[in-house]
């Protein structure tokens, strides 16, 4: 299998920037609003000061003391409690995305992920199917569900939340787009039975969390599943014409990991990519966002 190593910033972004990182918190602008947020890979010094950031920033979230992962955020300046960005390509691909402030420090967005958005109109501008089916587990508020539907795929867009997919269809509406197939379950149950059902897709993206849990409390943790879940994805894959996108933020893994979950499991990979997603700073820092292993046919 010849496979290329990359690490990947977008390069197309208008209504996104990372203006500073250190001090493990990370200083965005999204749209006409900057927000403060953790981020515990950034263990470095800030660039700008403190006061500098409390001046543009428009709110700061504010972990609890028991519990790293939640919060609740700190209004400095007015600020709408949802917004919109956009997002365009030179391949002609454009979303409109609804953005919110959530008690978990997400907004909706992952931007880092652009690059993947860029990969799936790049894929599909040429793609020998006409409507290819695609399938986007774990695929939260649906960007690439988007990017997908846009460049003509018939899209399935499965996550446990049913606040999330309610938040995709926004996000689809908002982008000019219709017809994506909504799924609230569990990823694994619902592999499971299109296996079981001999349904094939012509592109699989998979973004799973460290840890996570299905619509009946299913247990997601990603070390355990994550091999059984890329053996029932290559029995899913259509063997001619497909491609398939892995992330995992998990901080224990490598690429390489992936690249070796992905040759075990698959019988065929060709044009195969991994590596690291990040973004880069005001100041040249980058920020490392999770790794990625990607391959089409």
């Amino acid at each position: 299998m010849k496979e290329t190593i990359l690490s990947l910033s977008p390069q197309h972004w208008e209504d996104y920037e990372l203006i500073d990182t250190g001090g493990f918190e990370k200083l965005e602008r999204f749209g006409d609003y900057i927000l403060s947020r953790p981020e515990p890979q950034a263990i470095w010094d800030k660039s700008l000061d403190e006061k500098e950031w409390r001046e543009m920033a428009h709110a700061h979230f504010a972990k609890e003391k028991n519990n790293p992962e939640k919060g609740q955020w700190n209004e400095l300046k007015k600020i709408p409690h949802n917004w919109q960005v956009s997002y365009k390509n030179p391949d002609g691909l454009k979303m409109k995305l609804n953005l919110a402030m959530t008690s978990f420090k997400h907004i909706g967005l992952f931007p880092e992920q652009a690059v993947n958005w860029d990969y799936i109109s790049d894929t599909l501008k040429n793609f020998p199917v006409k409507n290819p089916k695609v399938l986007n587990l774990f695929a939260y508020t649906g960007a690439s569900s988007v990017a997908a539907k846009a460049c003509g795929a018939d899209v399935t867009h499965l996550d446990s939340v049913k606040q999330v997919v309610t938040w995709s269809k926004h996000n689809m509406e908002s982008s000019g787009q219709d017809g994506i197939r909504w799924i609230v379950d569990d990823a694994m149950k619902f592999i499971r039975r299109e296996v079981r059902r001999g349904n094939k897709y012509h592109g699989i993206i998979l973004d799973p969390p460290a840890y996570g849990r299905g619509p009946d409390g299913e247990k997601w943790i990603l070390e355990e599943q994550i091999n059984e879940m890329l053996k029932l994805c290559a029995e899913l894959l259509d063997l001619e014409h497909h491609f398939l996108i892995l992330n995992m933020y998990s901080l224990s893994f490598s690429s390489m990991i992936a690249a070796n979950l992905v040759k075990s499991n698959f019988k065929e990979v060709n044009n195969a990519e991994h590596g690291e997603l990040y973004l880069v700073d005001r100041f040249k820092k980058n920020l490392p966002l999770g790794i990625f292993f990607r391959f089409r046919s």
